[in-house]
């Protein structure tokens, strides 16, 4: 049997710019990609503390050290800039490999620093 559990977290990032004519994705600093072991075109659920919205998009990467958390295209629509987010990532795995797996987590700053 294979269960999906998490496996990334960023917790209560803020988000620095919301780019409704790009393409879509989230950008994210690439230090915070590197402390949760996300990588490029990963996919990631978005959950917007401020104001409730879910949302599912890619990741692209930041400028590294710029804190930037930058939610474009559609996704623009679902956060302002200074919204606090949850970005997560899952993973499939084994039953009996998941009850042992620890995701990685990190707790940003209100400037996305880490500590």
């Amino acid at each position: 049997m294979q269960i999906k559990v998490l496996k990334s977290k960023i917790h209560r990032a803020t988000v620095t710019e919301s780019d409704l004519n790009y393409i879509g994705s989230i950008a994210i600093d690439e230090d915070m990609m590197d402390a949760v072991n996300l990588i490029e075109n990963e996919v990631v659920s978005i959950y917007n503390i401020t104001n409730g919205e879910r949302l599912e998009t890619y990741v692209i990467k930041g400028n590294r050290g710029s804190g930037i958390i930058s939610l474009n295209g559609a996704a623009a629509r679902k956060a302002a800039v200074g919204d606090k987010v949850i970005i997560v990532s899952y993973a499939m795995m084994p039953f009996e490999e998941a009850k042992k797996f620890k995701p990685m987590i990190i707790f940003p700053d209100d400037n996305n620093e880490l500590k």
